[in-house]
C-alpha cells in the first residue's frame, strides 16, 4: 500500500480568520498584539456568528498591530508564526515572545448521496476525505464511491477532482487531507437515478388514477 500523504500544513488563504495569541515577559506590553479586530465568519453579507480574530484581506494580508500589513495569504501557519516572532524580537518590540496562530473558520463541506449531508468545523485543522465523510455519516447505498467529486477553490481558482475511494491511490493522493472550504460531493449511482426517473414518470400516473377515482366515485353518490 502507498504511504499516506503526509507533513499535511494548511495554507493560509485570502479571507481566513485567524487566531493570533502573542505571549512575552513583558505581559503587559504583549496585551496590544492580541486585540484583533471582529471578523464575520460567514462574509461581509452574513448574519452569521462573529469571530474575533484577523482577516485575510482579498490582497493576502492582514493588519497587524505596530508591525502594519503582514503578508499572510500562501504562508504555512509556521511560517507566519515565525516571521512574527522574528519581527517582534528584532524591532525590541517583546522579550522573548511565543506566538500562536490558529484558524477559526476550518471548515468543509459535504453533499450529496451521504446520510447527512453537513458542514464540519475542524478544530484541529487537519481532516481526511474519509473523516469528513464519516461525520456525514458515510456514503449511502446510492452513491458513487469510485467518482467522488472535490471542489476546491485556491486564490479565486476553483478545481475539480474526481476521486475513486475504492483505490488504494487515495491515501497517497493530495487531495486525501483537506482544506479550509473544500466540498467533497457524492454522486448518485445509476440505480439512483434510474429510480428517480421512474417516479417521475409513476407519479403524475398515480396522480391522474386518483383524480379519475374521485370524479367516479362523485358521481356513484350522487346517483
Amino acid at each position: 500500500m502507498a504511504p499516506v500523504a503526509g507533513n499535511f500544513e494548511p495554507v493560509i488563504q485570502k479571507n481566513d480568520i485567524l487566531q493570533i495569541t502573542v505571549s512575552s515577559m513583558n505581559v503587559e506590553d504583549a496585551v496590544i498584539y492580541n486585540t484583533p479586530s471582529m471578523a464575520n465568519i460567514g462574509g461581509a453579507s452574513s448574519s452569521g456568528p462573529q469571530a474575533v480574530g484577523f482577516l485575510v484581506s482579498e490582497q493576502g494580508f492582514i493588519q497587524y498591530p505596530v508591525l502594519g500589513q503582514v503578508k499572510a495569504d500562501g504562508l504555512t501557519k509556521s511560517e507566519l508564526t515565525k516571521y512574527l516572532h522574528d519581527q517582534l524580537e528584532q524591532r525590541k518590540l517583546l522579550v522573548d515572545p511565543v506566538v500562536s496562530i490558529r484558524f477559526l473558520n476550518y471548515r468543509v463541506t459535504v453533499l450529496g448521496e451521504v446520510t447527512r449531508p453537513t458542514v464540519v468545523n475542524v478544530g484541529n485543522e487537519k481532516i481526511t476525505i474519509m473523516e469528513a465523510l464519516g461525520l456525514a455519516g458515510d456514503i449511502t447505498v446510492f452513491g458513487k464511491k469510485e467518482n467522488v467529486l472535490l471542489i476546491r477553490d485556491t486564490d479565486g481558482v476553483r478545481t475539480v477532482k474526481r476521486l475513486n475511494l475504492n483505490s488504494r491511490e487515495i491515501f497517497s493522493s493530495p487531495y486525501y487531507y483537506l482544506r479550509s472550504n473544500d466540498i467533497v460531493y457524492v454522486e448518485p449511482n445509476k440505480a439512483k437515478i434510474a429510480g428517480s426517473d421512474r417516479a417521475k414518470q409513476t407519479i403524475p400516473i398515480i396522480l391522474s388514477s386518483l383524480s379519475l377515482m374521485v370524479i367516479i366515485l362523485d358521481r356513484l353518490i350522487l346517483n
